[in-house]
C-alpha cells in the first residue's frame, strides 16, 4: 500500500470471509457453481465492507454491515484487528488453492479434453462510470437487497475518497490468490499487480476497479469446468419460449407433411350417370278417415273392444291388454287436464303448439301410447326422451339440452316411474343437471279429470304444424331433435301400410323401442290406422329369455314381427331344446337394422335353423331407415309384388375408394351386403356424391342416398343452419341442372342402387373414417368379425 502513496494502510478482511471467498472460488473452479452465481454471493460477502457512497441510503447500507467500532470519515479510517488464524484458514489457503487448481489443470490436460469456454459477466462489458459496489447489484429482493428504485445512481467514482481505500484492501487481500489463479490459467502470464500510485485519485479509481474485475474474472481458471447440467439449463433458458411472429408465417418445407399423390392404379367410377328412382305411387286405397287421430276416434267409438296393446313383464306373463275405446276414452281425459286444469296465475299452463315431455320406462308402452295421443288430441307436441338414470348423467345432459331448445316446461309419466326418479330434499323430482325447470304431472287414471260429455277436442292434424319430435344422438354425443309434421305423420303412415300390406286386426309383434325409430312408427301409429293388435316384448324380458318374442308370435299366431339383427342371434343361442315353435303365421319378419353390412350374417343363420319350423326365405324382410328421412325402403314379399332377395359381393378394395367392383366369395378381402329393398311408395331416391356440391353420381360409385317425399322429416328444431343442409338438398347433374323441383332430405345412409331398382347400404356417414383418399366405415368392422366367429362374437361382444 506504501508504494501505491495511500495515506492509510487498509486493514486486511476478516478470516471467515477470506475463508468463504476461498471456498467460492473453489466452488467456482469445480464447476459446482456458475460465474454469475459465484458474483452473486461473492459481492453479498464484501458488502458489508463498502464505506459510505453517495446516493445510497446509510440506513439501508447499515443493515448490510457487521457490529464493531463506529466509522469515522473516510479520511481516517480505522484499523480492524485481524483475527487468529485457525486450522480452517490452512485449508484454504491461496497456496492451497493454486495447487488445486494446477491439480485440476493437469488432470484436464492429461484427458485431452477441451475446456468448456467461460461465461464472462455483465461486469465486463459495464462502464466504469456506471459500477455500483457489489451490496446494491448483486443480492435478490429475498435476500434482503438493497436494490430498489431510486436508491442507487450512477455518480462517478472520482469524487468519492473512500473508494479507494476500500478497493486497495480487496485487491491486497486477495492479490496471493487472484496472482496464482491467473498465472494458472494463462502459463507464462504475469499476475495481477495493485495500479501505480502515480495515478491520480480518478485514474487510481478507475484502475483499481479494473483489478477488482480482473480478480472477479481472472481470479479463478478461465477455461473453469462448467457443471453439464447448469450448460444444459442455461441453454434451456437462453432457448425462446415461442418462434418469433414472423416464423410463423414461413413456410418450412422440411415440415410439411408430404401431400399424398393419388395411385395411378386407383378404382374409377367408369358407369354413367344415374337418375332419379321412383318409387311406386301412393294408392288412397280403401275408405279411411282424413287424419290418424280420425281415425282413432272411428276405432274408439266403433270397436271399443278391438285390442289395441298388450304389455308383457319379464316373465312374458301379459300384464295389461288396452282397447281401442279405452285408448280413446284415456287420451280423451288427458287433453282435456292438459287444456282446463293445467294453470299458472290463473293462466293456462299450455298452449297449442308447446312441446311436452313424454318420461316412460321401455316397459309400459300402455301409458305411453296414452300419453303421445292425448298431446295430440291437445294440439300439443310431445317430446318422447329417456328416463334419467341419475342427476348428473352424460346422456340426459344432452337430452336436457334439447328440452331447454324446445321450451319443454311439463314432463308426463307414471305414478310408478316417479318414485323411481331421484329426489330432492323436498320430496318432489330433483332439478337434473343440464335440463330447465320442470312440472310433472303423472297421468294415471285417478289424476286425471273427466270431461264433460259435450267436450271434444280442435285438434287439426292434417297441415303442416309439427305432430312431434323424435330425438337423435349423433357421432360426437350430442342431441337434436328431428320434427315430424301432421301431414308427414300421416304419409308415413299410409307408405308403410302400402308398403307392407297391413291389413286391419292383424297382429303385430314388436321387440323394438316404442317411443322411437321403426319401433314408434309400426307399432304405435301405422298400427292404429289399421286397428292393428300390437304385443310389446320389453327389452328385460328379451335379456331374460331371448326366445320370448318367438314365443308370442307362435301363441298370438302373428302376422308380422318387428326385430332386429340382435335379437334373431340371441333367439339362436336360446333355440336348442325348443321343438315346440312354429313361425308359420310369419309373412313378414322386418329386420329394422338391415341397412347394417352384418344383418346379412344373422338373417341367413337364423333362416337356416328356423326354416325347419315354418320360416319360409321370402318371409325376411330387410329395411332402411333414418331418423331424418324416417323409412327409406324396405323388402316387400313376393305377394305384395317384390322382387327376389340378391346378394352383393363387393371388393373391399374397390369400397375404399367409393367404388362398387364385384368380386367373389371365396376372397377374404370382400363384403357381402344383401338389399334391403324397394323404395318406400310415394318416394323419389337419387345418389350424390358425399363432399362438396351434390352432384349425382355414376352407376358403379357408392354416395349418399338422398329422398324426396311428404312422408320425412321436416327441420331439425331450432336449428336453421345443418336443417338447409340437411333437409333441403338440392342434387343437380354434372351440368349443374337440379334433378327434381322438390328438394331432398339427406339420409346419412351411403350406398348404390342395385339391379331391379333394388337399394343397397354399404355403412353409414357417421361411421365415415377417412384415410388419405381411402374411405373406410366402421360397420365394415364389425361385419368383419362377425364373419370371422358371429355366433361367439355376438354372444359376447352384444
Amino acid at each position: 500500500m506504501a508504494d501505491r502513496g495511500c495515506p492509510l494502510e487498509a486493514a486486511p478482511l476478516p478470516a471467515e470471509v477470506r475463508e468463504s471467498l476461498a471456498e467460492l472460488e473453489l466452488e467456482l473452479s469445480e464447476g459446482d457453481i456458475t460465474q454469475k452465481g459465484y458474483e452473486k454471493k461473492r459481492a453479498k460477502l464484501l458488502a458489508r465492507y463498502i464505506p459510505l457512497i453517495q446516493g445510497i441510503d446509510p440506513s439501508l447500507q447499515a443493515e448490510n454491515r457487521i457490529p464493531g467500532p463506529s466509522q469515522t470519515t473516510a479520511a481516517a479510517p480505522k484499523q480492524q484487528k485481524s483475527r487468529p488464524t485457525t486450522s480452517r484458514d490452512e485449508r484454504f489457503r491461496s497456496d492451497v488453492h493454486t495447487e488445486a487448481v494446477q491439480a485440476a489443470l493437469a488432470k484436464y490436460k492429461e484427458r485431452k479434453m477441451p475446456m468448456p469456454s467461460k461465461r464472462r459477466s455483465v461486469l465486463v462489458h459495464s462502464s466504469v462510470e456506471t459500477y455500483t459496489p457489489p451490496d446494491t447489484s448483486s443480492a435478490s429482493e429475498d435476500e434482503g437487497s438493497l436494490r430498489r428504485p431510486g436508491r442507487l445512481t450512477s455518480t462517478p467514482l472520482q469524487s468519492h475518497s473512500s473508494v479507494e481505500p476500500w478497493l486497495d484492501r480487496v485487491i491486497q487481500g486477495s492479490s496471493t490468490s487472484s496472482s496464482a489463479s491467473s498465472t494458472s490459467s494463462h502459463p507464462g502470464g504475469r499476475p495481477t499487480t495493485a495500479p501505480s500510485a502515480a495515478a491520480t485519485p480518478g485514474a487510481a479509481a478507475t484502475t483499481a476497479l479494473a483489478g477488482l474485475e480482473a480478480h472477479t474474472h481472472i481470479g479463478v481458471p478461465v477455461n473453469s469446468r462448467v457443471s453439464s447440467k447448469i450448460q444444459q439449463l442455461l441453454n434451456t433458458l437462453k432457448r425462446p419460449k415461442r418462434p418469433p411472429l414472423k416464423e410463423f408465417f414461413v413456410d418450412d418445407f422440411e415440415e410439411l407433411l408430404e401431400v399424398q399423390q393419388p395411385d395411378p392404379n386407383q378404382p374409377k367410377p367408369e358407369g354413367s350417370e344415374t337418375s332419379v328412382l321412383r318409387g311406386e305411387p301412393l294408392t288412397a286405397g280403401v275408405l279411411r278417415p282424413p287424419s290418424l287421430l280420425a281415425t282413432l276416434q272411428r276405432w274408439g267409438t266403433t270397436q271399443p273392444k278391438s285390442p289395441c296393446l298388450t304389455a308383457l313383464d319379464t316373465t312374458g306373463k301379459a300384464t295389461y291388454t288396452l282397447t281401442y275405446g279405452k285408448l280413446w276414452s284415456r287420451s280423451l281425459k288427458l287433453a282435456y287436464t292438459l287444456l282446463n286444469k293445467l294453470t299458472s296465475k290463473n293462466e293456462p299452463l299450455l298452449k297449442p303448439g308447446d312441446r311436452v315431455a313424454l318420461v316412460f320406462p321401455n316397459s309400459d308402452p300402455v301409458m305411453f301410447m296414452v300419453a303421445f295421443y292425448g298431446c295430440l288430441l291437445a294440439e300439443l307436441v310431445p317430446v318422447p326422451i329417456e328416463v334419467p338414470l341419475t342427476r348428473k348423467d352424460a346422456g340426459s345432459q344432452q337430452v336436457g339440452f334439447l328440452l331447454g331448445s324446445c321450451g319443454v316446461s311439463l314432463a308426463l309419466t307414471t305414478d310408478a316411474c316417479q318414485k323411481g326418479l331421484p329426489k330432492a330434499q323436498t320430496g318432489e323430482v330433483a332439478a337434473f343437471k343440464g335440463w330447465p325447470p320442470l312440472s310433472w304431472l303423472v297421468i294415471d287414471g285417478k289424476h286425471l279429470a273427466k270431461p264433460p260429455k259435450d267436450w271434444h277436442p280442435l285438434a287439426q292434424d292434417t297441415g303442416t304444424g309439427t305432430a312431434y319430435i323424435e330425438y337423435k344422438t349423433s357421432k360426437e354425443g350430442s342431441t337434436v331433435g328431428v320434427t315430424v309434421s301432421h301431414a308427414s305423420l300421416l304419409a308415413q303412415c299410409r307408405a308403410l301400410t302400402q308398403a307392407c300390406g297391413y291389413s286391419e286386426a292383424e297382429t303385430l309383434t314388436n321387440v323394438l323401442d316404442f317411443k322411437r325409430d321403426a319401433g314408434l312408427w309400426h307399432g304405435v301409429l301405422t298400427s292404429v290406422m289399421n286397428r292393428m293388435h300390437v304385443v310389446s316384448v320389453p327389452y328385460a324380458l328379451m335379456k331374460a329369455n331371448p326366445l320370448s318374442w318367438i314365443q308370442k308370435v307362435c301363441f298370438y299366431k302373428a302376422r308380422a314381427a318387428l326385430v332386429k339383427s340382435r335379437d334373431m342371434h340371441w333367439s339362436l343361442l336360446a333355440q336348442r331344446g325348443q321343438r315346440d315353435v312354429s313361425l308359420s303365421s310369419l309373412r313378414m319378419l322386418i329386420v329394422a337394422d338391415g341397412a347394417n353390412p352384418w344383418s346379412i350374417s344373422s338373417c341367413d343363420a337364423f333362416l337356416n335353423v328356423f326354416q325347419s319350423r315354418g320360416l319360409r326365405p321370402e318371409v325376411i324382410c330387410p329395411c332402411a331407415s333414418s331418423p331424418e328421412a324416417l323409412t327409406v325402403a324396405i323388402r316387400r314379399p313376393p305377394d305384395l309384388g317384390g322382387p327376389p332377395p340378391r346378394k352383393a359381393v363387393l371388393s373391399m378394395n374397390g369400397l375404399s375408394y367409393g367404388v362398387i367392383r364385384v368380386d367373389t366369395e371365396e376372397k377374404l378381402s370382400v363384403l357381402t351386403v344383401q338389399d334391403v329393398g324397394q323404395v318406400m311408395p310415394g318416394a323419389n331416391v337419387c345418389v350424390v356424391k358425399l363432399e362438396g356440391t351434390p352432384y349425382l353420381c355414376k352407376t358403379d360409385e357408392v354416395g349418399e342416398i338422398c329422398v324426396s317425399s311428404s312422408a320425412t322429416g321436416t327441420a331439425y328444431y331450432g336449428l336453421l343452419g345443418i336443417t338447409k343442409n340437411v333437409f333441403e338438398a338440392v342434387p343437380v347433374t354434372t351440368g349443374g341442372a337440379p334433378i327434381f323441383d322438390r328438394p331432398f332430405t339427406r339420409t346419412g345412409l351411403l350406398g348404390f342402387i342395385g339391379p331391379d331398382n333394388l337399394v343397397f347400404i354399404v355403412g353409414k356417414l357417421d361411421g365415415l373414417m377417412v384415410t388419405g383418399v381411402r374411405r373406410h366405415n366402421a360397420d365394415d368392422v364389425v361385419a368383419t368379425a362377425l364373419a370371422v366367429e358371429p355366433m361367439k362374437f355376438v354372444y359376447r361382444g352384444r
